[in-house]
């Protein structure tokens, strides 16, 4: 017993460092989960979003950052620590470009944290997404991982990609309604005639 205490107490005096970045990490991690996590919940469930959709914020959110504390775990205990520097700052490098980039399905998730944070995107809001000549608009019903959902007057449901919402000009319950789908340009207001110049008299 006495040797098995020995050779421990020497495991963990030569990796000292590594316990202490561990134990820091770990209670970080606590932390986020106690306080960011709750928040974003709460977020969830102020934007009016099916409960469906609120348990996958959550899980989504404790997934990332659970994925961050063990990719900086590994990167702590890793044995070659310049080998997995490279593999890490690799990994995390085409994370950012996935996670970020407009043509990304992953850049879906983001741009649905994003929308969490914009009380203009609650549930039960009219918008109206205008796509270069296109537009398309309705009642926002839900906002998924990679979509959200739109309901038009005559009833038919649009899912419009979570990236392409943040990207596009958006009008927030515009005073009129047009129709769920449609050319921008064939709702501009007719152009008043020109009123002919009265002649001149001598």
């Amino acid at each position: 017993m006495n040797d098995v205490m020995s050779r421990f107490t020497d495991w963990a005096t030569f990796y000292m460092s590594n316990l202490i970045v561990t134990v820091l990490v770990l209670i970080l991690f606590m932390g986020v989960n106690r306080l960011l996590l709750p928040q974003i919940e709460k977020l969830a469930t102020s934007s009016k979003l099916s409960e469906e959709a609120r348990k996958k914020t959550y899980h989504t959110a404790r997934l990332i950052t659970g994925v961050i504390t063990i990719a900086v775990l590994l990167l702590v205990w890793g044995v070659d620590f310049s080998g997995l520097i490279v593999l890490s700052t690799s990994i995390i490098a085409l994370t950012g470009v996935a996670l970020f980039a407009s043509w990304s399905l992953l850049s879906n998730i983001t741009s649905y944290f994003v929308l969490l944070f914009q009380n203009s995107y609650t549930k039960g809001n009219f918008i109206r997404i205008i796509d270069g000549d296109n537009y398309m608009e309705g009642y926002i019903a839900d906002i998924n991982l990679f979509t959200t959902r739109l309901i038009t007057k005559d009833d038919e449901e649009i899912a419009y990609p979570n990236n392409l919402v943040l990207t596009r000009p958006v009008i927030i319950n515009p005073k009129q309604h047009w129709q769920g789908i449609g050319k921008s340009t064939d709702k501009q207001m007719p152009v008043q005639p020109e009123q002919p110049r009265e002649t001149q008299k001598d």
